[in-house]
C-alpha cells in the first residue's frame, strides 16, 4: 500500500518553472517544504516576472499562494535575472538577488530546460 502525504501530492502538481513568455526580469528560487509531521519531502521551484520590481515580490507572491492550504512551507534560497528570448529560443540565467543572494544558477538551468527542452539554456554568475 502507498501513502503519499497530502503536502507530497501538492508538490507533485507545482510547476517546477514557470516564467514570463520573453524579456528580462527578475526570478527566484523557492525551495518548497512538507509542513506534515514525519514528511521531510522538498522541492525547488524556479519563479520569474517582469511585473516584480523586487524580488521579493516574486517570493511574497508565489509563498502566500503555495502556504495557504497549511500543508506547505517556503523559503527563498536565492535569485537572479533571466533573459528570455523565445523567438531565438534561447535563455540565460545570470546575476543575483540583493536580498536573497545569487541561486544556484545550475539548478535553475536544470529546471529550464525541463519546461523548455528545444531551447538553449545558459547561465553564468555575472551582472546582477
Amino acid at each position: 500500500m502507498c501513502t503519499q502525504t497530502r503536502a507530497a501530492a501538492l508538490m507533485a502538481n507545482i510547476p517546477q518553472a514557470d516564467i514570463d513568455p520573453s524579456g528580462v526580469f527578475k526570478y527566484v528560487l523557492i525551495r518548497v517544504h512538507s509542513r506534515e509531521e514525519g514528511d521531510d519531502s522538498e522541492v525547488d521551484i524556479v519563479r520569474g516576472y517582469g511585473w516584480a520590481e523586487y524580488h521579493a515580490d516574486i517570493y511574497d507572491k508565489v509563498s502566500e499562494e503555495l502556504e495557504k492550504g497549511g500543508h506547505l512551507d517556503c523559503e527563498c534560497i536565492g535569485g537572479g535575472r533571466i533573459k528570455h528570448d523565445s523567438q531565438a529560443k534561447k535563455i540565460h540565467v545570470y546575476g543575483y538577488s540583493m536580498g536573497f543572494g545569487r541561486a544556484n544558477h545550475a539548478v535553475t538551468t536544470e529546471k529550464l530546460k525541463a519546461r523548455y527542452p528545444d531551447y538553449e539554456v545558459t547561465w553564468d554568475n555575472e551582472g546582477y
